[in-house]
């Protein structure tokens, strides 16, 4: 098939690019080209989305699967406007962030949250609106020639969010002599991680078969502390882990999920109860296939060890934290 990836420099979209190149398929990629290299043996058209005359060149193409990650409104808006004519279907990344419930298991006829009414998504408090918003841009244009993919947390190679690798890299380079790892002790938090190879090639594979409507791109649910004893098991690590609380850890200003001073994976109970557990059965019967989480924890340690040391990471402790929080465990503070 002829596809256009609207970006292919990202990580999802370098993904789903090299695996339609390597089908066989006749990719072209868009892109202002800023966000590291483009995928070989791919055609690249540099464009900048948010300026006027960026998709002319593509819209005099038939075009047999558009694929856009793009959270900006305005861009998925002017996309679908100039590609929709001549294009058979066009496949959308949206987000389980839209869902307006995070304590609720939803499917996909959950409610969502009111979409941006904007054209510019201007910080990520506004994220799951503006998503909602681009999904309503591809089916306005499209129709029932779309497929909307509410992806949940992806992980693998490549994750510059260190939501996947910090465990398995963690493990590896424990902070201390001791060779201890502080661990939420959350015993019903679900995670949830689906490899970006895996929703790559579903992307892919569900344009080219003509699969239509919303999924939500999902892993398999796995508690919490199923997911921490693979990481280790992948990293090797003989140590003790340090099981605490999830009051412990936010009277400690330890934040959840990702950013600075964070555990990755962690998120309190019960209000985001949901957000890991969501029901993927309708991609999977749509050809979704997962990989083993040991195999995406494995390969996403080895790109964290190929790292330097001191590379800025998008999320976790750092061993200065870690020390002290094992520290004041130890304390009773």
């Amino acid at each position: 098939m002829r596809l256009l990836v609207l970006g292919g420099n990202g990580w999802l979209s370098g993904y789903a690019a090299d695996y339609a190149r390597d089908r066989g398929d006749d990719v072209t990629c868009l892109s202002r080209g800023v966000s590291g290299p483009m995928p070989d043996g791919v055609t690249v058209v540099t464009g900048d989305r948010d300026t006027d005359g960026a998709l002319d060149a593509v819209a005099e193409v038939d075009w047999d699967v558009v694929l856009d990650v793009s959270s900006q409104p305005g861009r998925v808006r002017r996309a679908v406007t100039a590609l929709a004519p001549r294009t058979k279907w066009f496949v959308y990344v949206s987000s389980g962030s839209v869902y307006a419930d995070p304590a609720e298991s939803p499917d996909e006829n959950a409610d969502v949250v009111e979409p941006l009414p904007g054209d510019v998504m201007e910080s990520m408090e506004q994220y799951g609106g503006a998503k909602v918003a681009c999904e309503h841009h591809v089916r306005s244009a499209f129709g029932d020639r779309c497929v909307i993919a509410r992806a949940g947390l992806i992980g693998g190679p490549g994750d510059d969010t260190t939501r996947s690798g910090y465990w398995p890299l963690r493990f590896a380079r424990p902070s201390n002599p001791e060779g201890r790892v502080l661990v939420p002790d959350v015993p019903d938090l679900q995670t949830q991680l689906i490899d970006v190879r895996d929703l790559a090639a579903w992307l892919v594979e569900a344009g080219a078969s003509g699969v239509s409507g919303t999924f939500n791109l999902v892993g398999v649910p796995m508690p919490l502390a199923s997911h921490l004893a693979i990481a280790a098991e992948v990293a090797g690590f003989g140590g003790d882990r340090v099981g605490v609380s999830q009051d412990w850890l936010q009277d400690h200003d330890v934040n959840a999920w990702m950013g600075r001073r964070s555990l990755p994976l962690w998120l309190p109970l019960p209000e985001y109860a949901g957000f890991s557990s969501r029901n993927g059965d309708r991609a999977r019967a749509n050809g979704l296939v997962h990989r083993p989480l040991a195999d995406t924890l494995r390969d996403t340690l080895d790109w964290e060890l190929s790292r330097a040391p001191e590379v800025q990471r998008g999320a976790g402790l750092t061993d200065d934290e870690e020390r002290d929080l094992l520290a004041a465990y130890d304390s009773g503070i």
